[in-house]
This record gives structure tokens, C-alpha cells and sequence, in this order.
């Protein structure tokens, strides 16, 4: 008899790898860096995403920025969520046009990305001015369209700036 994993468990599995390669890893407001995959993931589950789309999102920075290697990814989350999270991960000299493309080509990667870029513009407003500043010049430039409210975030990250980034009505709409 073969045993599977009902999707709670898969994610409880997921979401406790997760938090141990993030062990001890701070975001720059201080708090534990897990908070962010975890709200990422919770902006993907309130889309009505399913579970490898929110185990996507728990695990889209540990190629990035933990000792995680793509087996014990594959083994926690599968095909799909691998080639998402690699799709996902700046590498060395990465050129920006290209990551963006082939992220824009995975629907998992598109809609983890989107989220992603959505919860770091809301917790942005806590930064220093020159880190607000590229991140709203970034996301003007590339991530606009990968969600519906990044517009709006990025409004609120441009207004709360000392010297505020004028933003093209037609980047908005």
C-alpha cells in the first residue's frame, strides 16, 4: 500500500524545513526571516493558489540564501516546486531581462514572484531612502503586471520617501 501526504501535512513538512534553513536569518526590520516566506505564502493561499504554489512560496529564497540544495527541495516539495524556486533564484551575473522572462514562462514562478514583490514593497516602507528608491525604480521596471496591487504598494512605498519617485500615470493603471 502506498501512503501519500494529505496537502496540511505536505505543508507543515514544507513550512518546518523551511523555517530550519532560515534559522537565525533576520530581515533587515529584525524580525525572523521565515515571516516573509510564510506572508508570501499566505498572499498566494488567499488567491485561491494550491499547495505547490504556497510551498513555492515557503521555499522561493532557500537556493538564494540558505545551504538548501535542490534535492532535499525536490524530495520536500517535488518537480514542479523546484523548477519554480530554480526559475526563482538570482545566480551569480544573472542579467535582469533574462530572470524576469523565464519567470513570466512558469505560472508557479509568476505568482510566487508577484507575491513576493508584493510583501517586500509593503515592508519596505521601514527601509532607508536609497533601498525604497531602486525598489520602486526595479518594480516600475519589471514586476508592475505580476500582481494587482503591487501598483498600489508601490503608490504607498513612493509616497512615503522624503523625495518621492514621480511614477508614470500609465504604470499604474
Amino acid at each position: 500500500m502506498i501512503f501519500t501526504l494529505t496537502d496540511n501535512e505536505r505543508y507543515q513538512k514544507a513550512l518546518a524545513f523551511a523555517a530550519d534553513k532560515h534559522q537565525g536569518q533576520l530581515r533587515k526590520g529584525g524580525e525572523p526571516y521565515i515571516i516573509h516566506p510564510i506572508a508570501v505564502a499566505g498572499i498566494i493561499q488567499a488567491q485561491g493558489y494550491g499547495e505547490d504554489y504556497i510551498i513555492t512560496a515557503l521555499f522561493h529564497d532557500l537556493l538564494e540564501d540558505t545551504n538548501a540544495t535542490e534535492a532535499e527541495i525536490l524530495s520536500y516539495g517535488g518537480p514542479a516546486v523546484l523548477n519554480a524556486v530554480k526559475l526563482l533564484t538570482k545566480k551569480d551575473g544573472y542579467i535582469m531581462e533574462e530572470y524576469v522572462s523565464g519567470i513570466r514562462q512558469n505560472p508557479i514562478a509568476f505568482a510566487v514572484k508577484g507575491a513576493d514583490r508584493l510583501h517586500n514593497l509593503r515592508s519596505a516602507l521601514y527601509t532607508e531612502e536609497s533601498f525604497k528608491r531602486h525598489y520602486v525604480l526595479e518594480t516600475l521596471e519589471w514586476y508592475m503586471d505580476f500582481h494587482r496591487e503591487i501598483p498600489q504598494a508601490v503608490i504607498a512605498l513612493a509616497e512615503s520617501m522624503e523625495s518621492p519617485v514621480v511614477i508614470p500615470y500609465q504604470s499604474v493603471i
